[in-house]
């Protein structure tokens, strides 16, 4: 089983890097569920990681139904992430609660032979069978999963029937709400990989509100954590 560590910024990729994961994920704004990070971004960490990195790629927080505009985004930074030194691109789109097709098929092209992982907006498909069956009709290598529930712990038997139903055409990489304690028990089911962001949170004082979700006096941010990262390769190193 592989671990896959989601950071933000150069130092989280060294951290994650140092102990030895698999890959990164990298994105930016994780705590609104992760958003494509800048090429300045994504340049630095390809040069300073030494596993692979793959870059999420979308546009903005919300739903995974895109508009004509949002899709040439989403094309172009596919094709940005590639051409800065990323070995994949981690996507998603979704019409009507199923896969979009048509856009999974442009995106699979612009990523011209990197690994495509299609993200977590399966989770919010209909009917994950038709879905998967999908995914692996467009090669793509990977989805990120919690098995349908709001954490991968809470869709342990979700996670179990889509290891049953990918018979190895996709790999399975439980993701969302994973915790150290729960790698064994997501091993035991037969995931590829898991994906957590090992992070914690910075507080400084002082300063002002820079927007809606801050508060006046204390600037916040997300950073990855070296412990919660070596606890993590060590609990993945003894479930293998």
């Amino acid at each position: 089983m592989q671990l896959e560590i989601a950071v933000q910024d150069v130092a989280g990729a060294r951290i994650a890097s140092d102990a030895g994961v698999d890959r990164v994920e990298l994105c930016s704004a994780l705590s609104l569920g992760g958003v494509t990070p800048s090429v300045g971004v994504i340049e630095a960490v390809v040069a300073a990681a030494t596993c692979p990195v793959h870059v999420l790629v979308r546009p903005r927080p919300g739903d995974f139904v895109y508009s004509r505009d949002e899709v040439d985004v989403l094309l172009g930074d596919v094709r940005v992430a590639v051409a800065a030194g990323a070995t994949g691109v981690v996507v998603g789109a979704l019409s009507d609660g199923a896969v979009d097709a048509e856009i999974l098929a442009r995106l699979g092209d612009a990523a011209e032979g990197a690994d495509v992982t299609f993200h977590r907006a399966f989770d919010l498909v209909t009917d994950t069978v038709a879905a998967l069956d999908l995914l692996a009709a467009h090669r793509v290598r990977r989805v990120l999963t919690s098995g349908g529930a709001s954490s991968a712990v809470d869709g342990m038997p979700g996670l179990r029937r889509l290891v049953a139903l990918a018979q190895g055409r996709v790999e399975i990489m439980a993701g969302g709400g994973v915790t150290i304690e729960s790698i064994p028990d997501l091993a035991d089911l037969g995931v590829d990989a898991v994906h957590l962001s090992a992070k914690l949170l910075r507080r400084v004082a002082g300063g002002f509100s820079l927007g809606a979700d801050s508060r006046e006096g204390v600037m916040e941010w997300d950073a990855t954590d070296p412990q919660l990262v070596a606890r993590a390769r060590a609990a993945v190193s003894g479930s293998s």
